[in-house]
């Protein structure tokens, strides 16, 4: 078989990023996006991919409590614990103005939907309205006696009221225009958590965590009816008339059929119980509810994680938007049954994952991938949306590890092991538990599959066992977890079991253990065949090589090692990793691998030459899960910092594209002299720019600095080159001015480059701070060796002038150039009797300097008589 080409490079796409922390959130008028808080920063995350478009940093240390966005999506606003409010321009995200006025953090916000006005709520007790384009406050409403914990305006701009909900369980309606407080809504017995204004904006809904939903005449502000929910709200919306929701419910028949008056609302409640429920406004009774819960509980006792914190029904009938404590955002479409309206999880966006344990890829085409994240369940993710498809319960305490396999059935399986001492197999087309293995007495670190006959799998446990798994009872399950059988266990280890690999044909398993030794097995009686020693910490990682009779082990001692079977020999050791490795895998067909650590590096090796040709920095924390694709041999990574990176095999494409860039390369060189032959230096200089060649460029400039009207040629090129290029000329400037030689050069074009653009120009310019550190000090060393020099020419000139060889100009000769008037006649002339007139003054000069030499040579003769006398004198 013909050997596989090496790879050279992976190519990295961060497939899912931690983009919200819980808090505020808000969604774009169009549903494009969503605007979330993560920790200290704002995401803008798309809401189709849960890509993050952008970020945003306040620079405060404080969390954001509070968001909004303006009617046409162009402002954002945010406050937080600091009270500085900010209004943020998206299309630059930059801030465009802040300011300070509630003596608390600021709670909540609402736009006007004119967009001109925004109202914010406070921890102060306080409701303030502020001018958006002045940054001042309009309006100041005192009463509320408690944290004003929801605020909005009526969605009529015709109608100028604000309503604000606080902890004090009362509902306040506040007029814009008179500002004051024109009703204040008594009737919760707890916080009001959301509030709503019906469709045709006669009735405002309020609900809270007393578990009842208020409705309020906005006429005469008189309650028109209690609804008990019996479950603790978070949050509500109204459905209005026109979308799927209503058709679904039948809203709009109603709505043809009925006066405005006497119109039934529904609206949607959510809370603690994690369902969605629907509600009549006339009938005052729920008309649908969830059959079962799509937020993933947790097995702990913190109430705060458990159901959904809001809702909102998303722009363009895009479906309703749910958010859960433990940040998920789940969308949900209605589908019309014949028994009733369903609603169907059609997409689910998790904010933020815990901490990347163990990931595998899922089918043959290895577009699933199942990822462990230091929780209850296993989360399955689609690789082409990034959304989390489906979520795995069953364990009650976390999943450490995972493999997956496609059984000889067909079916997709998922095999888990997790602290709670068990593991479970589970289908994934089904999305269901299949068996459960109990019987380790630790928690369960490793699970992996056969590799041929995919009839068992083992695992490997704290308790320092391994155990063999059968599946002989999977075709008969008709809907409940049978229980696991263990066909074979060995005490293995002296220490924790951490890896567990089974050789291709199914007839060794290899484990690595924390007591530094990996030992091979063979099946099915677990019999011992060799031990690997020679690490000097815990082994993370074990895998068979997919052609050779030898093991690869990752150890905490910073090494990788290859080993043979059959004696148990250490064959070849990598080093290179700052901290432990975590895990390290085959490539190409055996001939290479790849490892990932504790440095948060991932690195490519090939086994031939010892050599690692390329390393990988994309994570911040350390790198515990790594994952190789069957087929296509993509890398899935994931770690500490919740990040999980998609790595594609760029190998062929980079060096197709290196192919491309020379090939253009050249084509553009000789463009670039043909452009030199025919003089045009702006079009040279601008193919040298793209070419990324300074020295070609200098040479340039120096042809241009030696012809004629040579600043005019300059400006003419400098002004065809953009804001960029003239930033990365001033970078070349710099270092040609490092240069005795080339300064001259540098400092014409750095004048001219100073004269095209204006200081504001020059100021905005990034990076240009740096650049004039660099320019200052040589420029100076430039001009001051210039001035020496310049002074030296006085001195010269003196000299030369003193022995005459220069004869400074007369009048007679300045009147003689100025007198062009002159007919030719005449100037021959004058030119005559100069030319006579400079030939007896040059035989003057002539016998002048005669007789200064004789002068000279007397003086001398004369000066050593004095100098014997002296001499004579003293002796």
């Amino acid at each position: 078989m013909a050997s596989l080409p090496l790879k050279r490079n992976y190519r990295c796409v961060p497939s899912l990023q931690q983009f919200y922390t819980g808090g505020p959130f808000v969604v774009s008028s169009d549903g494009s996006f969503i605007v979330c808080v993560c920790g200290e920063s704002i995401k803008i995350v798309d809401s189709s991919s849960a890509s993050i478009r952008s970020t945003i940093d306040d620079g405060d240390s404080e969390a954001v409590t509070a968001l909004a966005l303006s009617p046409d999506g162009k402002l954002l606003f945010s406050a937080g614990h600091s009270r500085q409010i900010r209004v943020w321009d998206l299309s630059t995200l930059k801030t465009v103005r802040s300011w300070k006025g509630h003596d608390g953090p600021v709670m909540g916000m609402a736009c006007h939907p004119s967009g001109g006005v925004l109202a914010t709520a406070g921890a102060d007790r306080k409701v303030l309205v502020w001018d958006v384009d002045g940054g001042y406050c309009t309006h100041y409403f005192k009463g509320h006696e408690g944290v004003v914990s929801s605020i909005m305006f009526h969605p009529d701009p015709s109608k100028p009221l604000l309503f604000s909900g606080s902890d004090d369980t009362n509902v306040q309606v506040w007029d814009i225009l008179s500002k004051k407080c024109i009703s204040t809504l008594k009737g919760h017995h707890s916080t009001v958590t959301s509030l709503a204004v019906s469709e045709d904006g006669g009735t405002l809904l309020s609900a809270g965590r007393d578990k009842v939903v208020l409705l309020w005449d906005l006429h005469d502000y008189s309650c028109k009816k209690t609804i008990t929910t019996y479950e603790i709200l978070e949050a509500m919306c109204v459905i209005h008339s026109g979308t799927r929701f209503a058709s679904c419910l039948g809203l709009n028949n109603q709505h043809e059929g009925k006066k405005s008056g006497s119109l039934e609302m529904y609206f949607v409640t959510v809370g603690e119980r994690g369902v969605v429920r629907i509600w009549s406004s006339e009938r005052a009774v729920c008309v649908f509810e969830q059959n079962s819960s799509d937020v993933t509980l947790s097995s702990d006792e913190n109430e705060s994680r458990r159901g959904f914190t809001a809702t909102v029904m998303l722009p363009l009938d895009q479906g309703l938007l749910c958010v859960t404590a433990d940040q998920q955002f789940l969308v949900y479409s209605p589908v019309e049954k014949s028994m009733g309206m369903e609603l169907i999880l059609s997409k689910r966006l998790i904010g933020g994952n815990e901490e990347i344990i163990d990931m595998k890829f899922l089918g043959d085409e290895e577009q699933l991938l199942a990822v462990a994240t230091n929780i209850e369940q296993v989360r399955v993710y689609d690789l082409a949306s990034m959304s989390c498809s489906y979520v795995l319960a069953g364990h009650t305490e976390i999943v450490i590890c995972l493999d997956t396999c496609v059984s000889s059935s067909g079916r997709t399986l998922i095999a888990t092991g997790s602290r709670d001492k068990s593991v479970r197999l589970w289908e994934s087309e089904g999305r269901c538990c299949l068996g459960v293995g109990i019987g380790h007495m630790g928690a369960v670190g490793a699970v992996a599959f056969s590799k041929k006959k995919k009839d068992f799998f083992v695992s490997g446990s704290s308790d320092r066992t391994i155990k063999v798994w059968s599946l002989d009872g999977l075709s008969d399950y008709v809907g409940q977890p049978f229980n696991l059988k263990a066909k074979a266990a060995v005490a293995a280890h002296d220490k924790d079991i951490n890896s567990l690999a089974v050789a291709p044909n199914d007839s060794l398993v290899c484990s690595g253990s924390q007591d530094h030794t990996a030992c091979v097995w063979k099946l099915p009686d677990l019999v011992s065949v060799v031990v690997f020693k020679g690490h000097k910490r815990g082994i993370w990682s074990v895998e068979f090589s997919p052609v050779d009779q030898c093991v690869i082990t990752a150890s905490g001692d910073k090494t990788i090692k290859i080993w043979a079977i059959s004696d148990g020999s250490c064959l070849k050791t990598f080093e290179g990793h700052t901290s432990s490795v975590l895990r390290a895998s085959f490539l190409t067909r055996g001939t290479q691998f790849v490892s990932c650590g504790g440095d948060g590096l991932v690195k490519l090796w090939t086994i031939k030459t010892n050599e690692c040709i390329a390393t990988y920095d994309q994570h911040e924390e350390k790198v515990w899960a790594l994952t190789v694709g069957k087929k296509t041999e993509m890398l899935a990574t994931g770690g500490s910092d919740a990040v999980i990176n998609l790595w594609y095999d760029s190998t062929a494409s980079d060096k197709e594209e290196a192919f491309l860039r020379e090939e253009e390369g050249v084509l553009k060189g000789q463009e670039l002299e043909n452009a030199v032959l025919d003089a045009d230096y702006s079009k040279a200089i601008q193919i040298a720019f793209e070419l990324r060649r300074p020295h070609k460029l200098f040479e340039l400039f120096a042809e241009l600095c030696r012809q004629r009207e040579a600043e005019k040629h300059v400006r003419k090129a400098l002004h065809a080159l953009g804001h960029e290029d003239l930033r990365q000329l001033l970078d070349y400037v710099k270092e040609w001015n490092t240069k005795p030689k080339l300064c001259h050069v540098a400092q014409f074009v750095l004048f001219t480059i100073f004269n095209i653009l204006s200081p504001t120009e020059i100021i905005e310019m990034k990076g240009i701070g740096e650049l004039l550190e660099g320019l200052i000090p040589y420029s100076q060393r430039h001009f001051s060796r210039i001035d020496r020099l310049v002074r030296s020419t006085f001195l010269l000139d003196y000299t030369l002038t003193g022995m005459s060889v220069i004869e400074p100009e007369t009048d007679d000769v300045k009147n003689s150039k100025d007198n062009n008037h002159l007919d030719e006649n005449l100037l021959a002339a004058d030119v005559g009797e100069e030319e006579k007139q400079n030939d007896s003054q040059m035989l003057n000069s002539k016998s002048a300097i005669r007789k200064r030499k004789s002068d000279k040579h007397r003086d001398a003769s004369r000066t050593k008589k004095v100098k014997g006398v002296a001499y004579t004198a003293v002796f």
